[in-house]
């Protein structure tokens, strides 16, 4: 008998999945361990952060899936939780990110917060 285990994954969309793969490898230190092939040059990707996998894929509006910086998309917040914080805030900032919040201390969090360059918001900290 198999055991499932429930997870729940992003799937975020893009207005570029190419260069978001490529964003997500040198800010964040992701792995792509799936890449499908679309229609127009446009891709969907498995990710992987320290083993915590993700979706993402080009924006598809004939099938309702656009991007976050869509006005009408409702925002959302990707917490990463990882004792490489530090580390993983200021290479995102290096590879195009806009910092919200810096990341500090506050009671039981080493946290910041910020906006990744296809409009996605995450905070990245560890808990004590």
């Amino acid at each position: 008998m198999t055991i499932i285990k429930t997870n729940i994954k992003p799937f975020l969309t893009v207005n570029n999945a190419i260069d978001a793969v490529d964003f997500y490898i040198n800010a964040f230190g992701a792995v792509e361990s799936k890449r499908y092939l679309l229609e127009n040059n446009k891709i969907s990707s498995a990710i992987t952060i320290e083993g915590a996998e993700f979706y993402l894929s080009d924006e598809e509006p004939c099938d309702g899936n656009q991007t976050a910086i869509q006005a009408n998309n409702t925002p959302i917040r990707i917490i990463l939780e990882t004792k490489n914080a530090d580390k993983i805030f200021e290479n995102a900032l290096k590879y195009g990110a806009l910092e919200i919040c810096p990341i500090t201390t506050e009671e039981d969090w080493r946290i910041g917060k910020l906006k990744d360059p296809f409009g996605h918001i995450w905070e990245i900290g560890f808990p004590f």
